[in-house]
């Protein structure tokens, strides 16, 4: 018996036998054979609008020339990779392996890359990247212009890159980053109990602001620098606090925060930090400490107000003897000073008084007998 095949246009006919592929057939109408006693014939039809063409006996098929020419071969080893485009749409990104497409009717273009290049870069980087699947096959970091970022090919630092989108094929080398933020940032290192000179434990906070300056020394020379810059700061708190009583230490904060800055810069700069400032948050005291140190204060203040009331006793008594001196070197200075204290007397009344030459107290004091006497 044979069978009839009607081939459309975008179609073409593998005829088998005996599993081997013996003829191509094109559009048309097409009879065979298909009886087993005919040489067990088969033919499967394939369409050609989809432009791969996937067989399980691949390897075989794209290696006879009745079909070969019709085909694009892509075989890639384990280092390579294809992007493969029909007519100027990306239909396939391809690791290790063989694959074949269709000539006709699109036109089909490859690009084949290494992954040993590591860093991917093309034109059409943005529709690579959405093409579904396309995660598999690549790595990516977008770079903030705030940012650096340092990037490592096996273990080894190889490139700082800046803002941008920076894509490496997977399969490759080993290819890792580190993002180091090159804005100022603020550390902030809490609840220090640290011992004074003079015995009395406090607890702590310190504030550093800080940037980075070198990322490479910053991801190089320690596993962490917002960690090491920490340990650096808690350490030079105690030096600077363990070396000062108390009073001393309330007294100079300001003085404190220099001397941990001046001392912690050196350091930090070792591993790419710069440090812009260092200060003294809060001091917390102990409780049975905040109640001696207040009555240490009251008592400061009374005595200062004790000895500025003395002060002003003694001013107004040296007022009072220099006073005194001018008046007896000066009667007339005298006389006036009893013409005031007369006038302070008499102020609010409606007497009058004639005072004659002489002693204005007698005169007084002579008119107030009067007055008195019946």
């Amino acid at each position: 018996m044979r069978t009839t095949y009607r081939i459309r246009k975008h179609e073409l006919g593998l005829w088998f036998r005996h599993g081997d592929l013996v003829d191509i057939l094109d559009p048309g109408v097409h009879r065979v054979w298909n009886t087993p006693f005919r040489g067990g014939n088969s033919v499967e039809i394939v369409d050609t609008l989809r432009p791969q063409f996937d067989h399980d006996r691949l390897g075989a098929l794209v290696r006879d020339m009745m079909i070969a020419d019709r085909l694009t071969v892509v075989d890639l080893n384990d280092e390579q990779r294809a992007l493969v485009w029909a007519d100027g749409r990306l239909i396939a990104i391809l690791g290790a392996g063989t694959y074949a497409f269709w000539n006709a009717p699109a036109q089909i273009v490859v690009e084949r890359f290494s992954v040993n290049d590591a860093r991917f870069d093309h034109p059409r980087i943005e529709s690579i990247l959405g093409f579904p699947g396309g995660v598999k096959h690549f790595d990516g970091v977008r770079v903030d212009a705030h940012e650096r970022v340092m990037l490592f090919r096996d273990g080894q630092l190889v490139e700082q890159l800046g803002p941008g989108h920076f894509i490496y094929w997977k399969g490759g080398p080993r290819v890792t980053w580190k993002s180091v933020d090159l804005r100022e940032q603020v550390a902030d290192i809490q609840g220090q109990e640290i011992m004074t000179a003079d015995k009395v434990t406090l607890r702590m906070n310190l504030v550093v602001t800080h940037r980075v300056t070198d990322p490479a020394k910053a991801v190089t020379e320690v596993a962490d620098w917002a960690q090491a810059l920490y340990r650096e700061a808690q350490l030079e708190l105690r030096v600077a606090v363990g070396g000062r009583t108390l009073e001393k230490l309330l007294a100079d904060k300001d003085e404190v925060g220099n001397e941990i800055k001046n001392r912690l810069a050196p350091r930090a700069a070792e591993f790419g930090v710069s440090v812009s400032g260092v200060g003294l948050r809060d001091v917390i005291l102990p409780g049975d400490m905040k109640v001696i140190l207040n009555e240490v204060i009251v008592a400061q203040k009374q005595a200062e107000a004790n000895l500025i009331r003395r002060r002003e006793e003694t001013a107004a008594a040296r007022s009072q003897a220099n006073t005194a001196r001018l008046l007896a070197e000066n009667p007339a200075l005298s006389r006036m000073k009893e013409l005031e204290a007369l006038q302070d007397i008499l102020r609010g009344t409606n007497a009058t008084f004639v005072l004659g030459s002489g002693d204005l107290a007698d005169q007084i004091g002579s008119l107030l007998q009067k007055q008195a006497s019946p």
